[in-house]
């Protein structure tokens, strides 16, 4: 998924995502600002994002490849999409809008919230970070500006990729969060 979510126009109609205007939060979640995409990202200053696991009618995961031109994260696997939310926005709004935009759909059911953690690599990228999961069922038409490569793989795939691929960093916590929320069951 990363932090940079939709390359092109942002969820409040500007022209470039670093526009976009995001709510600063502190560490449990409360908004104490506001920033451009651009700033914040620049600034280290803690933000929103969401996580979507999509899967498909067999229950196989999406998995992508960024383009080399991403801003963060570039030509790295990832086994969510997803992407930051807007000042104002809602998680679960952003997780829908992000799943659909990402996955070049319209019409996917609601994505089930599962749980939210802080991620913070400790380097200044520090974001609340929502984990959804949402099916699929319908012909994926990812962006070319975000997608160089994409399928969907059985868990046990994505399994032993993990070790043969370089992932997106914070992707990857949120899945390592993903696998211990579901061994609790």
């Amino acid at each position: 998924m990363s932090v940079d979510g939709h390359a092109g126009t942002s969820a409040a109609g500007g022209t470039s995502a670093a526009d976009e205007i995001l709510d600063i939060v502190d560490e449990k979640d409360q908004v104490i600002g506001q920033s451009p995409r651009g700033e914040a990202y620049a600034r280290g200053l803690r933000h929103r994002c969401v996580f979507i696991q999509a899967r498909d009618a067999g229950g196989r995961v999406f998995v992508h490849r960024r383009t080399p031109t991403k801003l963060v994260f570039p030509s790295l696997y990832d086994m969510f999409v997803g992407g930051v939310v807007g000042a104002g926005e809602s998680y679960d709004d952003a997780a829908l809008r992000e799943a659909e935009e990402e996955l070049g759909v319209s019409g996917l059911p609601r994505p089930a919230h599962l749980f939210t953690f802080l991620y913070d690599n400790g380097a200044g990228q520090s974001w609340w970070s929502a984990v959804y999961e949402v099916r699929c069922e319908l012909a994926v038409n990812p962006q070319v500006e975000e997608v160089a490569w994409h399928d969907f793989l059985s868990e046990e795939e994505v399994e032993r990729r993990l070790g043969e691929w370089t992932w997106v960093p914070d992707g990857l916590a949120a899945y390592e969060r993903l696998r211990a929320y579901r061994a609790k069951g």
